[in-house]
């Protein structure tokens, strides 16, 4: 049997696949109310959704308060922020409580638009429904001789396939260069450090060359890997960038995350879009990569406004500690 092919807003939703609250539908249910919300401490603001099953599992320390009645969890005020979390992690790491922790500890996240630094572990960030932040760089060239240049050849592209082993979207299609922008880190130096850790590029190229070309933001409802947690709230913020190279320009694989690399033409990376072969995310960069660089279009794209709509949608927890 042919598998189906996927259009662009089949790809969006995929990504951004969290219910919109829908007001004029009959049978319209908040989303949000099955969910506990997470507070910082002397912040009105909300931080995070955590899902009634996972305020069961977590094995709670002192440090916060769990409110049934009002469905909150509430980080007290005792220690810093970021201690509170480790101590909790580290109890749920070590009663073994959630498959999406895998045993493993992992870099910090920052809890964007707390008015205070505070920081918690990237595999745990989606337990909490707290903004993640990721940086892509997509690496393209067009075919002419003598270098870069508008114009003079067929645009090209360099995507990478994640390795087998990885826990996550393993043998996918993935942007040339991605990552989680940690703690204390901006999006243009994670994909400065991730471009010469995953494609072996040059550091001074990228510094030099790479363009931020804006940011999507979407909602996830996502299983956890071995369906452990089900239906866990994930919004992320991905900061997107572009590096134009010279034709001699190649990038290869310099860890065990990335298997190889491929530089392909527009229609092969929309035949592999259509197939379904990236990773979630990345194909929500890939096709604002194509809208930017006029490959999708509103005259050939009968989906462009609903696209363009879900990949910049507005998440409902602060994203700057001013607001």
């Amino acid at each position: 049997m042919a598998s189906v092919s996927k259009s662009y807003l089949d790809l969006v939703d995929a990504c951004d696949s969290f219910p919109y609250n829908d007001p004029s539908n009959p049978h319209h249910a908040d989303p949000y109310a099955q969910f506990y919300t997470f507070y910082l401490p002397s912040d009105p603001r909300p931080h995070g959704y955590l899902l009634p099953a996972t305020v069961a599992a977590m094995p709670w320390t002192e440090e916060f308060t769990v409110d049934h009645e009002h469905k909150t969890i509430t980080l007290n005020p005792t220690l810093t922020s970021t201690a509170a979390f480790t101590h909790l992690i580290d109890n749920a790491i070590t009663c073994n409580t959630f498959k999406l922790l895998h045993g493993e500890h992992s870099e910090p996240y920052p809890v964007i638009g707390a008015r205070v630094p505070v920081s918690l572990e990237r595999y745990a960030a989606p337990l909490f429904g707290i903004v993640s932040r990721g940086a892509h760089l997509t690496v393209y060239t067009r075919g002419g001789v003598g270098g870069k240049g508008e114009g003079e050849g067929e645009m090209k592209i360099w995507v990478p396939r994640r390795s087998k082993h990885l826990f996550t979207y393993p043998d996918c299609l993935d942007t040339t260069v991605a990552g989680g922008v940690t703690a204390g880190e901006g999006p243009f130096e994670c994909v400065v450090r991730e471009a010469g850790e995953e494609a072996s590029l040059d550091e001074g190229v990228v510094r030099e060359d790479a363009k931020s070309v804006g940011c999507l933001s979407y909602i996830s409802h996502k299983d956890a890997p071995g369906d452990s947690e089900k239906g866990l709230f994930s919004p992320e913020l991905i900061y997107c960038f572009d590096l134009e190279v010279a034709p001699d320009v190649v990038c290869k694989q310099c860890d065990d995350e990335v298997k190889e690399f491929y530089l392909m033409g527009v229609q092969e990376v929309k035949r592999a879009l259509q197939r379904g072969e990236f990773k979630t995310n990345s194909a929500c960069v890939m096709i604002d990569f194509f809208i930017r660089h006029g490959v999708v279009t509103p005259e050939d794209e009968k989906d462009y406004p609903e696209i363009m709509a879900r990949l910049h949608r507005r998440l409902p927890f602060p994203t700057s500690s001013d607001q």
